[in-house]
């Protein structure tokens, strides 16, 4: 499950602001919103499975630990680098 931390610093890695990852994820606004709150809203699972495999298609890794969680990203070998 995606958490809201692991979203908004997603969406930092990205150097995408919320109106962007809401339409690629299919999800309104308000949905994402509601998912990035500090606050413990209602979320729907639907909600969240969207923009968590958005995230992974652009390269997001979700990272969950004893330590807590975190999220990097990983670009495809070979991008990027001179042939």
């Amino acid at each position: 499950m995606i958490t809201a931390r692991q979203t908004r610093a997603a969406r930092a890695l990205l150097s995408w602001n919320q109106e962007t990852l809401a339409e690629k994820a299919l999800v309104s606004l308000t949905a994402l919103k509601r998912l990035e709150s500090a606050n413990d809203l209602k979320v729907h699972e639907s909600t969240r499975d969207q923009v968590r495999r958005t995230l992974e298609a652009a390269g997001i890794v979700l990272l969950t630990s004893d330590r807590g969680e975190g999220v990097m990203i990983v670009r495809e070998s070979g991008v990027g680098k001179a042939p």
